[in-house]
């Protein structure tokens, strides 16, 4: 399964985690807490300016599922809800996915058709598109041929009938499918406006249409505010209590936090300074991300020295257990970051069966745990095996001006504890801008690097597939065949047979920790200040994480 070509842009830190994430927040003083607001209007800080509003080509998707619907959309605890499907069948084989669609407009009155459906798929997977986001049509029929050049996005397999029905076949059955259809990436798109538009097409708000409960208004492609508007053609208009949700860039952390404490914001994301002083209000509010931070190796370095040691799975093994992630979450950051059992992410599924959480069953012995008397033993061992015993390692990491201060923090203590814990092991550190990382680990060029994953949708999968042999964000060329055939076996032979593909799952999480293939460090938990009267709001840990469509100031 092939994976994203540059999402990590908005992956390795905080402060580019989503286009539309809500903005850091820093020190200050208490003032009063209470909004005073009498009109529906939601109060929000952006992280950065938005880059695009065109689902084909975003890297973002964490709240344009306000503005872009799909068959469904995401409801709590990252279930599907109701969107502009009215009803859906799955043929026995779970290969053929037959949808109905619900009587619905686009914001400027036009009926939204199952061609719309159809023509914003082969628009988006279109090599020519270069959608970061394709990779997630695999598995849908021709999906990655069309992907690879070698058929024509007409072959995709989605067809409409009617009017009214949107059939989708499928390569092999995917069971998590109907999460999938809630991704805005599979929202329709207006064929008649695309072309209207031409090139100005999503360069601007007026110059698109929408499907969802909001439709943007004031943007015009690098200004630092906009609003999100009530879409009186939505097909569930009535249930949309805000009319507004206004969107303002705040950079200056001091500024941001100023701004809520005059009733200015609704929602302020706290800075790790902050959490002490404000864990204990009764407008303190967490909100966890299914984002886990962990280290890369270069498995290819053309530096053979370093090659041969990160080769070394004893060597892996070391540099984990040498670390004290209970430090690093509590003390380090002290922000609510968990504290991860494994590559996948606290929260994000269950077991089908037993309603365990697939973060329990994942945990492995003497592979994440904080021993540094197993961890030297390790490193010595490594050091016989390759008969290298002092050697040079650079950390990549990217930081945009420094303006997330937990990547320097974080860095700095790997630092110190590697060194500390492993005899003979110098670390350096190269942090730069997060594109020149991402260009930089893309081509290879580091020895470790400080990356992060955050979960597209409610499964485990989502995580795996990063790791497997010859996905595009397989950076450090790693590579475990036992690996690959796990999860190989859950996408075909077992993807109809939940309670194994589960076990498939796991057992593959498992190996990849024993194997240290990459090694996690912490999963994000993000503390906010939120206005005592902002309710209603649904976050989810993964995919687009909030919907404001049942919001509403009290």
């Amino acid at each position: 399964m092939k994976v994203k070509q540059q999402l990590l842009i908005k992956k390795l830190g905080y402060g580019l985690l989503l286009a539309l994430t809500l903005v850091l927040t820093a020190c200050g003083a208490k003032k009063s807490n209470q909004s005073g607001t009498s009109s529906q209007t939601l109060k929000l800080a952006a992280a950065a300016q938005l880059n695009t509003i065109d689902i084909s080509t975003s890297s973002g998707y964490g709240q344009t599922g306000n503005v872009y619907e799909s068959f469904y959309r995401l409801g709590n605890n990252g279930k599907p809800a109701a969107g502009l499907a009215k009803s859906a069948k799955v043929s026995a084989d779970g290969q053929t996915y037959t949808f109905t669609l619900r009587t619905a407009k686009w914001s400027n009155g036009d009926p939204i058709t199952a061609h719309d459906f159809v023509y914003s798929w082969r628009r988006t997977i279109d090599p020519a598109t270069k959608s970061e986001y394709a990779y997630l049509f695999n598995g849908i029929k021709n999906a990655e041929a069309i992907s690879e050049g070698k058929l024509t996005p007409d072959k995709l397999g989605i067809s409409a009938p009617n009017k009214k029905t949107v059939v989708v076949n499928l390569d092999r059955p995917i069971s998590y499918f109907k999460v999938l259809m809630a991704y805005p990436l599979f929202a329709p798109q207006n064929q008649k406006v695309v072309e209207k538009y031409g090139k100005k097409y999503a360069t601007n708000s007026k110059y698109m249409v929408y499907s969802g409960p909001f439709k943007i208004s004031g943007w015009k492609g690098t200004n630092n505010s906009w609003k999100f508007v009530k879409n009186n053609q939505y097909w569930d208009a009535k249930k949309v209590k805000l009319q507004t949700i206004s969107y303002k860039v705040v950079s200056d952390a001091q500024t941001s936090l100023d701004l809520y404490q005059n009733n200015q914001l609704d929602l302020s994301k706290l800075s790790q300074e902050q959490v002490a002083n404000y864990e204990n209000d009764k407008e303190y509010i967490q909100y966890p991300y299914s984002y886990v931070s962990f280290l890369s190796y270069n498995f290819a370095n053309t530096d053979a020295n370093k090659k041969k040691l990160l080769a070394n799975r004893d060597a892996r093994l070391a540099i984990s257990l040498a670390l004290d992630r209970k430090q690093l979450t509590k003390k380090v950051l002290g922000n609510g970051s968990l504290v991860p059992t494994g590559f996948v992410s606290t929260d994000l599924a269950k077991n089908p069966k037993t309603g365990q959480d697939f973060s329990v069953e994942q945990k492995t012995t003497n592979t994440m745990d904080y021993n540094t008397k197993l961890a030297k033993v390790k490193w010595q061992a490594a050091q016989k095996a390759t008969g290298i015993h002092k050697i040079t390692l650079t950390i990549l990491a990217g930081n945009d001006n420094g303006d997330d201060p937990s990547t320097g923090i974080v860095i700095q203590y790997l630092k110190g504890q590697l060194e500390k814990v492993l005899s003979g092991l110098t670390i350096k550190i190269r942090a730069v801008p997060t594109q020149v990382a991402t260009s930089e680990r893309r081509e290879g060029k580091f020895d470790i690097a400080l990356a992060g994953w955050g979960a597209d949708f409610n499964d485990p999968i989502s995580f795996l597939t990063i790791p497997e042999t010859g996905t595009d964000y397989n950076y450090g060329k790693y590579h475990n065949s036992e690996y690959d055939a796990l999860l190989e076996k859950a996408a075909k032979t077992d993807a109809n047979n939940v309670e194994q593909r589960w076990e498939d799952m796991v057992q593959a999480s498992k190996l990849l920790s024993n194997d240290q293939g990459i090694t996690p460090l912490y999963q994000s938990v993000y503390s906010f200040m939120q206005k005592s009267d902002v309710k209603g709001i649904i976050h989810n840990t993964a995919g687009t994480q909030w919907n404001y469509k049942y919001a509403y100031i009290k």
